[in-house]
């Protein structure tokens, strides 16, 4: 078992991952603007691997980039399907390959989330874990009903409440969490109930009602997108769920329950590091007009590679290519990735609140 740790681990271990398979790719994606993730993709479609990509009905503004995402990736020879609209979202993030290696992520498959956010990723062999992995996704993608089989599997909305108010009762000394907002009654009251039996309760994230039992404090230097519990230093949970009503009881939402020593020693040395950071050791963007800046600075910075603009570059140049003149040109691919670039920071934004 291994732990990916973003933004320090980056990109390169999923790409990796990607170009290593040797018989199929199954992927589940909520949001997605990864150049290098789509070129592996495709490359692995086109060297014979069997790539499936499962991708979620709606996000929060990016629907035209998911269709659009939809579209380069059939026309390179990749299955894909897309949820059901059951559920007010398929929020999970899940990466397996040749059936063998499943990735259970906290984190989607973008910049913001890779680059400039804190996230965890989980990586298992463990038979049990990747068939249930293949269970869930032939369910979503069938659009039949999944049956839990596995405790430390956490799916939302079947197991996970269950699961993890079993995983919190279980502390006996510690429990260390990150969480952009938890406001389900039912789990605040079982984290100020291990809280008044001597448990010592700390939150990096937001905590819907003031409890003087728990002690919480922002996140410092990263965006905060991980959901994670590490109790009594032994075990932990990894995933994609909030402790909030909605990602337990109405979304997909998939994470794991795990206790290797290792990926124990990455989480909780990363926990610390993190809650030690002090108010002003780390600096950026607050404000949504400077948090928009940023992200459109980055954009723009990125945009050659980004495939929706290498597609709207296409498209207004080939609209009538031979009849323009190379000034027209120029204006015309100029407003292409203008709108493109416009497009994706609006995306980003509805990302970065996303909660």
């Amino acid at each position: 078992m291994k732990l990916l740790t973003q933004p320090e681990d980056g990109v390169a271990p999923l790409v990796a991952a990607i170009k290593k398979a040797k018989k199929s790719i199954d992927i589940v994606i909520f949001r997605f603007d990864r150049a290098e993730i789509e070129a592996a993709l495709k490359a692995a479609s086109k060297r014979g691997v069997s790539v499936s990509a499962l991708i979620t009905y709606t996000n929060r503004g990016g629907e035209k980039s998911l269709r659009k995402l939809e579209m380069r990736l059939l026309d390179a020879g990749v299955t894909v399907s897309r949820t059901a609209d059951d559920l007010v979202r398929y929020h999970d993030k899940l990466l397996i390959v040749d059936r063998r290696v499943l990735y259970v992520l906290s984190f989607n498959f973008t910049h913001l989330d890779i680059d400039h956010s804190r996230g965890f990723g989980i990586v298992t062999r463990k038979s049990k874990l990747v068939e249930e992995g293949l269970k869930l996704l032939a369910a979503d993608k069938d659009r039949t009903r999944y049956v839990a089989a596995v405790d430390s599997f956490v799916v939302s909305p079947i197991n996970a409440r269950k699961q993890l108010l079993a995983l919190i009762g279980r502390a006996r000394k510690e429990l260390l969490i990150y969480d952009p907002k938890i406001d389900d009654a039912e789990m605040v009251r079982a984290l100020n109930d291990r809280a008044k039996h001597g448990v010592d309760v700390r939150v990096i994230g937001v905590l819907g009602k003031k409890s003087e039992h728990l002690q919480v404090r922002p996140l410092r230097g990263f965006r905060l997108h991980t959901r994670t519990i590490i109790c009594d230093r032994r075990e932990a949970f990894v995933g994609s769920q909030s402790l909030r009503k909605a990602e337990l009881d109405a979304r997909r939402e998939v994470g794991l329950i795990v206790r290797d020593k290792k990926v124990m020693r990455g989480l909780l040395d990363t926990f610390e590091a993190d809650w030690g950071v002090k108010a002003g050791e780390v600096t950026g963007p607050s404000t949504t007009k400077e948090i928009k800046k940023a992200l459109k600075a980055t954009v723009v910075k990125l945009s050659p590679l980004d495939p929706l603009v290498k597609e709207a570059v296409e498209d207004a140049v080939l609209e009538d290519g031979p009849s323009l003149t190379v000034t027209e040109v120029k204006k015309t691919v100029e407003k292409a990735v203008k709108e493109a670039v416009r497009e994706r920071v609006q995306e980003m934004l509805n990302e970065a609140v996303e909660d």
